[in-house]
């Protein structure tokens, strides 16, 4: 009799094994001559060589669409043990333009040129600068492409971060722990894993430290391995946090810095550490730069036209400023503008 044993890593037994183990004892039921025994995250197969092998390959193949769909069902188990598991939803999830299987049973992919360029990027480089005005999918798409890492097994955690500036009110005030606080800030990449992830699945993700999502204050002192990170709304980090967050950066990871030059709530006297450091990597192999514009928007209607309308007036701002330099000094247009006119490039 030979034995085999699998672990089941990075699961959720529930979603895998089922309520009562039913999806074990659909398979077991399937190979009377053998026994199928499920221990914690082990699974212990008990059998002759042949039939061992074929109960190996099936558990292999719905360990893979564990990490597609998120979840195993009865007609999964069915699926894998009929001669033919190739299904259509499968050529779905596999075709080359889609970028990740939403939880929901959405596909997930890049609805616009530039997105599908961002998407171009990640894969080419190990850091990426994603630029543009909200609703362009910045944050939407990077989450995508690291929830893909993440089951491509390219990476073994996700980290997620944004630094926690204060618009208007102050955390202090605002009621709850630290962590109640500063959540509100980090909803918009909740939602998004939400529906790339099972609440469930997602849930065991998050308090075994496979994704992390934490303010940007929390990166410092640490090396990042191993790791899909993205940098949210980095036009609100200081210079000095921008070069810590990039020097965090480990071997085998894959870094993503998000940022919307036109929506800095830092200080007027506080330069922005994206802004800056556009300038001083620009040039150096290795990092992608990508910038969105309205023609990517892809929430409501109103929402390119009322991105338009603020970018025309603050290029007649910047224009004026600028020109008001030149004639009192000969000073050079501002670091933001010229940032923005070498992306352009």
């Amino acid at each position: 009799m030979v034995e085999k044993v699998i672990t089941l890593e990075n699961i959720s037994l529930i979603d895998f094994l089922g309520t009562e183990n039913q999806n074990i004892k659909q398979l077991a039921a399937a190979f009377p001559s053998s026994k199928i025994i499920s221990r914690g995250n082990e699974i212990k197969i008990q059998g002759q060589t042949p039939e061992i092998t074929k109960i190996h390959e099936i558990m292999g193949s719905l360990i893979d669409h564990y990490h597609k769909f998120g979840k195993i069902t009865h007609s999964s188990v069915n699926r894998y043990l009929s001669a033919d598991a190739f299904t259509d939803e499968e050529v779905i999830v596999t075709s080359p333009d889609v970028i990740v299987y939403g939880s929901k049973g959405g596909v997930i992919k890049a609805k616009t040129p530039n997105q599908q360029k961002l998407v171009d990027a990640v894969e080419k480089n190990d850091l990426v600068f994603a630029l543009g005005p909200a609703g362009t999918g910045k944050t939407y798409v990077s989450v995508a492409m690291a929830v893909r890492a993440l089951k491509n097994k390219e990476v073994k955690k996700i980290i997620i971060s944004r630094p926690v500036v204060e618009a208007g009110e102050s955390l202090g005030f605002l009621p709850g722990d630290m962590k109640e606080k500063v959540d509100p800030y980090l909803r918009p990449i909740y939602d998004a894993l939400e529906d790339m992830i099972p609440v469930e699945k997602l849930k065991y993700y998050q308090e075994n430290k496979i994704i992390e999502i934490a303010p940007l204050a929390y990166m410092r002192g640490r090396t990042l391995n191993n790791a899909f990170v993205l940098l949210d709304e980095a036009q609100n980090t200081t210079p000095a946090q921008m070069k810590m967050f990039l020097t965090r950066m480990g071997p085998n990871a894959k870094v993503m810095v998000n940022g919307d030059w036109s929506q800095v709530d830092l200080p007027r006297n506080q330069r922005s550490g994206l802004m800056e450091v556009l300038n001083i990597l620009r040039g150096v192999k290795g990092i992608g730069f990508v910038e969105m514009s309205a023609e990517d928007v892809v929430r409501h209607r109103l929402v390119r036209d009322i991105v338009n309308a603020y970018t025309k007036l603050e290029e007649e701002r910047r224009a004026a400023r600028d020109e008001a330099r030149t004639s009192e000094d000969g000073e050079r247009p501002s670091y933001d503008r010229r940032s923005r006119a070498r992306l352009s490039e």
